[in-house]
């Protein structure tokens, strides 16, 4: 993916879409822009964008069926055995998200936080010229049919700079993401990371098939996500985020 300078106004906007559906702490703007710029990520189009993308898509999903009405079928869970291409260095920590198949290839999401910065990694640069004040890297690997999305940007494109394990300033988002149109069609995936009291998520379809995943963390951090991916031709019509209670915490319809 060539980089995009222009992006920058667009992570803005981003920044606040993301604020409001997932209060919390307040973070300093300037990381989180240098984050996005650094990671390349395809953050959540518009909600008027995705409305005349929605119909483009996956094909069947193998990992999902459509349950009766008012059922949840719940994301395939993460296997023992890992398939990502690439192996994560000693002193890296490495949670498997969730994984399946979708358009008859293998998908997968994982969340990896690197304890120290890796050689090779060079912090992003703040706008006042002074380098990002960070001490680790917390990676968000999502592959579809062996390739990792957001490939393009290098082997960093897709990772965030933090502080430690319990960064406040980490970046809180839900997106759409996939090999190319920024996560606007072809193969997607949704992937969340949501706030601590997020248990799980439910993707509602417009065909009244709902999609349950699950989230995990980080062990020994505060790092967190759910994933699922989303069948061809279908419109998401609401994402909502429960707790360990069963208590809805957010409800989200502009996805359609």
């Amino acid at each position: 993916m060539i980089p995009d300078h222009g992006q920058e106004d667009w992570a803005r906007a981003a920044f606040a879409r993301s604020r409001e559906a997932y209060p919390s702490s307040q973070a300093p703007i300037g990381q989180i822009l240098t984050a996005a710029r650094a990671r390349r990520n395809r953050r959540r189009a518009a909600a008027a964008v995705l409305s005349a993308a929605c119909v483009l898509g996956l094909g069947l999903m193998a990992a999902f069926l459509k349950p009766p009405p008012g059922e949840v079928a719940p994301a395939r869970r993460p296997s023992p055995v890992a398939s990502s291409p690439r192996t994560p260095t000693p002193g890296t920590v490495r949670a498997r998200v969730a994984e399946g198949t979708t358009d008859g290839h293998r998908w997968s999401v994982a969340l990896e936080f690197h304890r120290t910065l890796p050689k090779g990694y060079a912090l992003p640069t703040l706008p006042d010229g002074t380098k990002t004040q960070a001490t680790s890297l917390l990676c968000q690997r999502m592959y579809i049919g062996g390739v990792r999305i957001d490939h393009q940007g290098g082997l960093w494109s897709d990772c965030q700079p933090v502080t430690g394990t319990q960064d406040p300033h980490a970046s809180v988002e839900m997106g759409l993401w996939s090999l190319h149109d920024k996560g606007l069609s072809g193969s997607r995936l949704m992937v969340s990371n949501p706030e601590a009291d997020v248990a799980y998520g439910v993707i509602s379809l417009s065909d009244g098939t709902q999609i349950k995943a699950t989230t995990v963390t980080v062990p020994g951090t505060t790092y967190r996500a759910w994933a699922a991916p989303i069948p061809n031709g279908q419109t998401i019509t609401a994402v909502d985020q429960y707790d360990t209670h069963d208590k809805r915490l957010t409800h989200d319809t502009n996805w359609h």
